[in-house]
C-alpha cells in the first residue's frame, strides 16, 4: 500500500465518524463535513490506486 491509499482510508474513517457524531447530536454542519471528508478520502485512495496501476504497467512494460 502506498501513502495515498493509507491516508485516504484514514480520511474516510474520520469522515464516517464525523458524520455519525453529527447525526447523533443533530449538527448538520458536522454531518456535511463528515461526508466531505469521506469523499476526499475516497478520492485520495483512488489516486493511490491509479499511481500503483501506472507503476505496475510501466514495470511490466520494462520487463518485456
Amino acid at each position: 500500500m502506498d501513502k495515498n491509499r493509507i491516508e485516504g482510508g484514514a480520511q474516510e474513517v474520520k469522515g464516517t465518524v464525523k458524520e455519525a457524531v453529527g447525526k447523533l447530536v443533530g449538527n448538520e454542519r458536522l454531518t456535511s463535513e463528515g461526508k466531505a471528508d469521506q469523499v476526499a478520502g475516497k478520492t485520495q485512495s483512488t489516486v493511490g490506486d491509479v499511481k500503483s496501476n501506472v507503476g505496475n504497467a510501466i514495470k511490466n512494460a520494462i520487463d518485456r
